[in-house]
């Protein structure tokens, strides 16, 4: 089947960017192979565009997801999306990342295309030309199960049950981590705070000791039990349990301190989702 007579890819754009937006918008409209359903200014309105597209019969083919965004980043998306219960169909991803080379390297290792910003309209095409190839051969799947393979995300499949007992957004209970020759499982109750660290995380715990692993902030936190842990910044997480106090500073921002007296600070972006889990204005 020629190209002119296939169906246009439905595309969705994802970043927090406006003129990142507006530029992909662009460029996506010089095509006639791609057809823009929509276009979301973060990873919340992301997932709501894909569940909207897919009760509606026309599931996203082709998505184009930042990966530094705040609240929800692009793994955040991804790791989301692969717990969808139902299961949503799998968009083929284009990462936009200004990433350094050996993220770019981990992405390119598990077949996910990407474009490096800043990127030249050159590139733009020669990745959506690749990409499309893929999405025509019904790809997303592969790729998909090499993305879960990156975030240490188990098989979308779950076991047969019930739909009524279905749970579609279960909490990890515990988080595994790799050693050099053992595999530890970390309760999620005995960790006090996570830090953002490049391509990982560190697991601070409760009795002191810090543990690595390899995850995005993002992608971690949206496996997480929202009533237990809140994102307080864009490189950490805290148990909620562990804060004892809230410090305002001099102009204004706020400061966590936990139970062992670590202080953390409180992001603006982030104050709101901190005051709804307190229950109070601060």
């Amino acid at each position: 089947m020629s190209s002119a007579i296939m169906r246009a890819a439905r595309t969705l754009i994802v970043d927090d960017e406006k003129p990142a937006r507006e530029r992909l918008r662009r460029l996506l409209a010089r095509d006639n192979r791609v057809e823009l359903t929509a276009s979301c200014a973060g990873g919340a309105d992301a997932l709501d565009a894909l569940r909207a597209a897919a009760q509606a019969g026309a599931p996203v083919q082709l998505m184009f997801l930042d990966v530094q965004m705040p609240e929800l980043d692009g793994f955040g998306v991804l790791s989301a999306l692969v717990r969808e219960r139902p299961p949503i169909a799998m968009p083929e991803v284009v990462f936009v990342t200004a990433y350094d080379e050996y993220a770019l390297q981990a992405f390119e290792a598990h077949a996910a295309a990407y474009l490096l910003k800043p990127f030249s309209d050159e590139k733009f095409q020669a990745t959506l030309d690749h990409t499309l190839r893929h999405v025509r051969a019904g790809h997303a799947e592969a790729v998909m199960s090499q993305l879960e393979a990156l975030l240490g995300i188990s098989a979308r499949k779950p076991a047969v049950q019930s739909p009524a007992r279905m749970a579609p957004h279960q909490p990890l209970d515990r988080i595994v981590v790799r050693g050099s020759d053992r595999v530890r499982l970390l309760p999620v109750e005995q960790v006090g705070w996570i830090e953002a660290d490049g391509m990982y995380v560190k697991l601070h715990t409760r009795d002191g000791a810090t543990h690595l692993h390899r995850a995005l902030l993002g992608a971690l936190e949206a496996t997480l039990d929202p009533r237990r842990f809140v994102r307080l910044h864009r490189s950490a997480i805290v148990n909620i349990d562990l804060v004892v106090e809230l410090r305002q500073e001099l102009h204004g921002d706020y400061v966590a301190v936990l139970r062992d007296g670590t202080a953390i600070r409180v992001g603006r972006r982030f104050r709101a989702r901190l005051q709804a889990r307190l229950g109070y204005q601060i």
